[in-house]
């Protein structure tokens, strides 16, 4: 049975095992992909948003957020709160199931990966040079950069002349690829904190082979910078008119 909080849960799940796989792809020792770089992890996940909105709509979920930085932005553009507590629910879940089928799924070249620090990254961000402050404000420039266009791409001034039906999905991909490639260098471009907590949460419950720690004191910048870019971006929608 389809509903809105199945779209949710199966679309972040869908965005999170394709998304997380593909860093695993890249990251671990004799996987076909190996050493393949920075492309292919950006392109990876502009597919796997793509894919996983496709997923959240056929399942119930015509919001198809996947991401409570744009649940939140979408909220503070409309000013209803309804849907934020259940949406981020179901996000967080369907990150947590996407995260342990990248586990089964890369089962055997965990052990094969010495490096302690990628194994982690295949499942959440972590900073190029740590520092609070600057980390945080990417998190906050990309989720802003994020919610907005996409507030952009499916607002009435754009749908009236333009994109063609169905053709939303393809654009937030794309979108979300852009994003990765001028933004995404800095800290991993979480700009969704389902993406990020939930797969680290599984990272540190799991009996993955060789891991290491879970990086928790870094864990609060990618859920509170994307929550700010979003709010941030959701409030300008509203100033704006654009809806």
């Amino acid at each position: 049975m389809t509903s809105p909080l199945a779209g949710e849960f199966f679309g972040t799940m869908i965005l999170i095992l394709l998304g997380d796989g593909v860093v695993a792809a890249v990251l671990l020792k004799r996987s076909k992909a190996e050493g393949s770089g920075w492309m292919v992890i950006t392109a990876g996940w502009a597919f796997a948003v793509m894919a996983g909105v496709f997923t959240a709509i056929a399942c119930g979920s015509n919001d198809a957020h996947l991401n409570p930085a744009v649940t939140i932005g979408f909220a503070m553009r409309d000013g209803s709160f309804a849907k934020l507590a259940s949406y981020i629910a179901a996000q967080v879940l369907g990150a947590i199931v996407g995260a342990a089928l990248v586990w089964l799924h890369y089962f055997p070249h965990w052990k094969e990966t010495p490096d302690a620090a990628a194994k982690l990254a295949c499942f959440c961000t972590a900073p190029a040079i740590r520092n609070t402050v600057a980390n945080l404000l990417s998190e906050v420039i990309g989720t802003f950069v994020l919610v907005f266009v996409v507030g952009a791409i499916f607002s009435k001034s754009v749908s009236a002349s333009g994109p063609a039906a169905g053709l939303g999905p393809y654009l937030v991909g794309s979108l979300v690829w852009g994003i990765g490639l001028s933004l995404g260098a800095t800290t991993g471009y979480a700009i969704n904190p389902a993406r990020d907590l939930g797969p680290r949460i599984v990272h540190a419950i799991l009996p993955i082979a060789g891991k290491g720690g879970s990086d928790w004191g870094y864990a609060p910048i990618p859920v509170v910078g994307p929550l700010v870019g979003g709010v941030l971006a959701g409030v300008l929608l509203r100033l704006l008119a654009i809806s």
